[in-house]
């Protein structure tokens, strides 16, 4: 992933590291259930067999975690790709992903807290939800990184299906 981002892989989750100008973003997500659901049976039995299947991707939900030296609080955005956004090249320029929940949770805590307020951006002033997106941009969180997070996210999927398929054969061999 360009723009200075490190990669920390522990099995199934991935975590992108930066730090900038006094503040530390870290990137979270899991490739598991990150696939989503594939095509009606249909389309596939009225495809010719020269047409190729779609490429598989995975898009997971990330979490966004901003931490700002002086402060004992993270900024906690929780994002996720739309089913409907993904794949579809609009005319117009839009966000591959959008920002499901934002809260404030204690800086070095394992376990985030449910009882600290978190907002559904559902019922958020668009214009609000716009700076938030800015807020986002502005640390190098925007559509070109999301769409990195896409391609990272599936090779680690891909990486992880072949060794479990492997896994799994010589589990069923050994007897």
């Amino acid at each position: 992933v360009s723009g200075g981002w490190e990669l920390e892989v522990h099995g199934t989750e991935a975590k992108l590291l930066r730090k900038v100008a006094g503040e530390r973003i870290t990137v979270t997500f899991n490739i598991n259930n990150s696939i989503p659901p594939s095509v009606d049976e249909e389309t596939q039995e009225d495809q010719k067999p020269d047409e190729q299947e779609p490429d598989i991707t995975s898009t997971p939900n990330f979490v966004v975690e901003v931490v700002k030296d002086d402060t004992k609080q993270t900024l906690v955005l929780d994002c996720h790709y739309p089913e409907d956004e993904v794949g579809h090249e609009g005319e117009e320029e839009s966000d591959i992903f959008t920002i499901r929940e934002v809260s404030f949770q204690p800086t070095g805590e394992a376990d985030w807290k449910d009882t600290n307020y978190t907002l559904n951006t559902d019922s958020l002033d668009w214009a609000l939800y716009d700076h938030l997106m800015d807020f986002l941009a502005d640390r190098g969180v925007d559509n070109a990184f999301a769409d990195e997070l896409i391609e990272l996210s599936t090779a680690l999927e891909h990486q992880e299906y072949i060794k479990f398929l492997e896994d799994l054969k010589s589990f069923v061999k050994c007897q």
